[in-house]
């Protein structure tokens, strides 16, 4: 990613540097996407991250903000952390793969709150697949506001 300082230990976790290449390929991929407003490489509160804030088009007006934070590690770990601020609260719901003493290596934080422990899961051996299924959750989030 743009900017990185190739000496940068703080990105460090569990042993393994963030894979900054995958999330400059990621980047690629997402920067032509609709459903983002934009992408944060690296803000100062994230820096290991991808910040992907999503257009406000696809939620009602009580979602204020809505993004999904990408940090890819070079072991192929991963935590994806979608999060909704809301005029009552916010939402948070993350998919993890990372050695853990909470639960096993993949697992999830379900919403609303993400809890630890969180739920024992199984996510896609490819990085492309995980990032398929999350999007896809995600996008069956934003149509259930709209049903009635």
């Amino acid at each position: 990613m743009t900017g990185r300082r190739e000496d940068d230990t703080s990105s460090v976790s569990a042993g393994a540097p963030i894979d900054f290449d995958l999330l400059d390929v990621i980047y690629d991929r997402f920067v032509t996407d609709e459903r983002f407003d934009r992408l944060d490489e690296q803000p100062e509160f994230a820096p290991d991250r991808l910040v992907c804030v999503y257009d406000q088009r696809f939620y009602p007006e009580i979602v204020h903000v809505a993004r999904l934070e990408v940090v890819w590690f070079e072991s192929g770990d991963f935590s994806l952390h979608y999060h909704e601020k809301h005029e009552a609260g916010e939402f948070d719901h993350r998919w993890d793969c990372h050695p853990s003493s909470h639960n096993a290596r993949d697992h999830i934080h379900p919403g609303p709150e993400a809890p630890t422990p969180g739920e024992d899961t199984s996510h896609p051996a490819d990085w492309r697949d995980v990032l398929s299924m999350v999007l896809s959750e995600i996008d069956d989030r934003q149509r259930a506001f709209w049903e009635d």
